[in-house]
């Protein structure tokens, strides 16, 4: 049996042994109540954090430093380029010089301006001949014997469109391309900057 002095001394340190054990009872309990409701929570659930979680001790923010902000992205100035600005001048002066002859064409094959099998009006055959015919790449070889007039009429194998022909002193018949005209003399009269053009404003046929 213990001695009285021996029973004061426990009764004097006992609350001071229970406040120092204390956190560590709070400790325990709180990772045991973690792995309790990790076992019962749904797949995918949060954990509730708890008083000796890294972000409760850091006080709710975040241990993961921040990412680093993203470089602005450059402004793309290709429209101020010099090479740009003079390419858009020479596009809109070859474009100016096409554009009246480029309208005729049209006007005669796709408006009721010319019937199929219709001769063209001296102005106009002196404007098509001048102006598209000429810079044929093979001009020689559809005038052939000579040039009696031109005429409207339909493709001989794609009868939905309407073309123009030359017709021939001997009366033969041959049609030609108003728009391999005009590819010739924009390479012709632009060749530094024709094949650019004609990728961007040309049909490929």
């Amino acid at each position: 049996m213990a001695s009285p002095t021996v029973t004061l001394l426990l009764h004097r340190a006992l609350p001071l042994l229970r406040s120092r054990a204390a956190p560590f009872r709070r400790c325990s309990s709180d990772a045991f109540s973690a792995l309790e409701w990790l076992s019962a929570a749904p797949a995918g659930e949060a954990a509730p954090p708890s008083s000796s979680s890294p972000t409760a001790i850091l006080g709710g923010a975040s241990a993961t430093p921040p990412k680093p902000p993203k470089p602005p992205i450059p402004v793309n100035s290709w429209a101020d380029h010099p090479d740009f600005r003079r390419w858009k001048e020479k596009e809109e002066e070859i474009l100016s010089d096409i554009e009246p002859i480029t309208l005729l064409a049209k006007e005669i094959l796709h408006s009721d301006r010319y019937q199929d099998g219709e001769r063209l009006s001296d102005e106009d055959e002196k404007e098509v001949v001048e102006k598209l015919l000429n810079y044929h790449p093979h001009s020689e070889d559809k005038i052939g014997c000579g040039l009696d007039s031109l005429m409207v009429d339909r493709h001989p194998t794609f009868r939905n469109s309407r073309c123009l022909f030359v017709i021939r002193t001997d009366g033969g018949w041959i049609d030609f391309s108003y728009q391999k005209c005009l590819r010739a003399y924009i390479r012709q009269k632009y060749p530094s900057h024709a094949e650019k053009f004609i990728r961007e404003h040309f049909k490929r046929t």
